[in-house]
């Protein structure tokens, strides 16, 4: 990239990791809409690559290349804060509950006045079990980042690779956004 726009390039996109970690992350275990509003980075990213005037091959290859990787960027964000949402609707829960209650109803049927309590109970048990066990399993599916749900490791890992890239090319000097990633200034 041209050196004017370099440092401020990679100090952003640190920030930009850092915001999702620190804010987009918590919000989405909360159930907040984290995709009703840009990434602050994201927009700081635009703009200072707004300043960018490549003229060799090379800065030329760089801005097409992080064109490509911001757009494979925001791709992975849209994706994650979609997945935050859930995606099954409430119709299809309660058919979900319906079919399960239906279930248990029609296993009461199969009631033998011949077989023990114990195995009735075991034969009707088992099956909810198995009920409750697959809501449990697609309402986790449905909420993928509540309640120790997925977490931000490879983001993390990334962050992780960055620092270590800052100070193997020297850049020691702060950067514009605290440890979660809001601006300083």
């Amino acid at each position: 990239m041209p050196a004017a726009v370099r440092a401020d390039l990679a100090d952003g996109i640190v920030c930009y990791g850092r915001s999702v970690v620190g804010q987009e992350w918590p919000q989405m275990e909360s159930g907040e809409a984290a995709g009703d509003r840009f990434n602050p980075w994201g927009i700081e990213l635009f703009r200072i690559l707004e300043r960018a005037d490549p003229k060799a091959a090379t800065e030329q290859s760089a801005f097409d290349k992080w064109l490509d990787q911001t757009n494979d960027r925001e791709l992975a964000r849209n994706d994650r804060i979609h997945g935050a949402e859930g995606v099954i609707p409430t119709a299809v829960w309660a058919a979900l509950i319906l079919m399960a209650v239906v279930i248990f109803v029609f296993m009461l049927f199969f009631a033998d006045s011949g077989e023990r309590a114990k195995v009735q109970a075991l034969q009707i048990g088992a099956v909810a079990a198995m009920i409750v066990v697959t809501l449990s399993v697609i309402h986790a599916l449905d909420s993928p980042f509540a309640s120790g749900g997925l977490k931000p490791v490879a983001m993390e890992r990334a962050l992780g690779l960055l620092e270590q890239g800052r100070r193997v090319v020297g850049a020691t000097g702060p950067l514009p956004c605290d440890a979660a990633g809001r601006a300083l200034s």
